[in-house]
């Protein structure tokens, strides 16, 4: 369910958004937006690894005006994409860049020949599950105690592109 819709019309800004693949030089900015948006941030290294040597990895950057104000990474897994990870920056959210970020990887991953897309949320965090859910993406489990700072449930949901 990626149709095109224009979002630029919701997103309050004088500069289109451009979403590029991730350089070793954005993970500074990366890491700002990682540890304000989640408990257990990745870690530079983390980062690092999966840009230099993880084959199947595809890691997005969302940029307005120079500075990169959200990200998504992936492992693209045959014809199936994982998200491993998906931010917006404080102060952009509640603009639609994550509906923007997501689905132009989403038009990308289409081209590619992916089929369908997976990933897990907390069964908390209500902003995101809607966001997903608008994105076509369904619910289809529960892994137990998924996250480790919380012990929190996280909610599979998977996605036909």
């Amino acid at each position: 369910m990626i149709e095109r819709e224009d979002f630029l019309n919701r997103i309050t800004l004088h500069a289109r958004p451009l979403v590029r693949l991730m350089r070793l030089e954005d993970l500074q900015a990366v890491l700002t937006i990682e540890k304000v948006s989640f408990p257990t941030p990745w870690t530079l290294n983390s980062f690092v690894t999966e840009l230099r040597d993880n084959e199947y990895a595809r890691y997005h950057c969302l940029e307005v005006e120079g500075q990169v104000v959200g990200y998504m990474g992936l492992w693209y897994i045959l014809d199936e994409g994982h998200i491993t990870n998906v931010a917006i920056a404080p102060d952009w959210r509640g603009r639609h860049f994550g509906e923007y970020l997501m689905r132009t990887v989403m038009r990308k991953m289409v081209a590619e020949g992916m089929e369908r897309m997976t990933l897990e949320v907390r069964v908390s965090n209500d902003p995101a599950r809607h966001l997903y859910e608008r994105l076509g993406f369904k619910p289809a489990g529960l892994r137990k105690g998924y996250y480790v700072d919380s012990r929190e449930d996280a909610l599979i949901m998977w996605a036909e592109l």
